[in-house]
């Protein structure tokens, strides 16, 4: 018997980016790649880009063991103004030449409306990170492009308020917008943030976009990334973005949080069995990707 309860999220507002708007999830299409539908996109990279022989020996490293896109930090918001900043420009230059080398896509984070058209150069999805989820400003600005664009969620921001940041980009004609999950702020203090996986599911019920799991920045304790990673995909994920760094222990931004690229292998091979459980795959490594 079919069961049918209110969920308590105002939907009425999301006139584009809610299953009221298109019942069919979405899938983003990027050169061979599919986020969103059957495949589980894996996201690997480094927090910040520090170097070409760290990025490349990373992107390298990530590739081989199966993930489709790479990250990593050009521009990076920290808590203190003393912590590194990113090399900006330079670092978004090391990641198309990364790019070009790997035939990975690059996704990395933009935080200024100022830096759109530039990093759009640079970038194929524009990452919109937790701090700017309720800027509205960037959201209508990246929503005037036409790079797939990926939000996190705020951290204190309720499932409403994220799928709103979504609505704002795609009210001004951008509808390629992907979801991340990346844990919210609570009380508990023994982990980064608490990741909420329940989020998942609910947002596949409210909303029809791609739903990505940061489990890296969820917990801030790499050795938690693999199990996380794992049920993430268990509860219906499209994809996952994990930080990995050739030497975590030298990382100049979130090393503590950092896959190795030894273990990032041995997490890849036990996602493809979850993956496989439930009827879906991780996406092809050796896509070709057009520019």
């Amino acid at each position: 018997m079919a069961q049918s309860y209110e969920v308590n999220v105002g939907t009425s507002s999301l006139k584009k980016a809610g299953r009221n708007a298109l019942t069919r999830d979405t899938i983003i299409q990027l050169g061979g790649l599919r986020i969103g539908g059957p495949d589980v996109v894996v996201i690997a990279g480094p927090c910040a880009v520090e170097n070409n022989d760290q990025l490349l020996t990373t992107a390298k490293a990530v590739r081989s063991s199966g993930a489709t896109i790479l990250r990593g930090g050009a521009y990076k918001p920290r808590s203190s103004p003393y912590s590194f900043q990113g090399l900006e420009k330079e670092g978004l230059e090391l990641l198309r030449e990364v790019s070009k080398l790997t035939g990975m896509p690059v996704i990395t984070e933009i935080m200024d409306t100022r830096q759109v058209e530039l990093v759009s150069e640079y970038a194929d999805i524009l990452q919109i990170g937790s701090r700017n989820m309720h800027n509205t400003s960037l959201l209508k600005e990246v929503g005037r492009s036409s790079k797939p664009v990926m939000i996190k969620r705020g951290m204190a921001a309720t499932i409403e308020e994220f799928l709103l940041a979504a609505e704002y980009v795609m009210a001004y004609g951008n509808d390629r917008v992907i979801l991340c999950e990346r844990g919210i702020r609570t009380f508990e203090p023994s982990t980064r943030n608490t990741l909420d996986l329940s989020a998942v599911p609910m947002i596949k019920h409210l909303t029809h976009l791609p739903v990505i799991v940061d489990p890296s920045h969820g917990t801030g304790h790499w050795w938690m990334v693999p199990a996380l990673a794992k049920a993430a995909v268990a509860v219906g994920a499209d994809g996952i973005m994990v930080e990995v760094h050739y030497k975590p222990e030298e990382a100049m931004s979130d090393g503590a949080q950092s896959l190795t690229p030894d273990y990032f292998a041995v997490m890849m091979e036990e996602l493809d069995k979850i993956a496989g459980a439930i009827g879906k795959k991780i996406a092809a490594s050796d896509l070709t990707f057009a520019e």
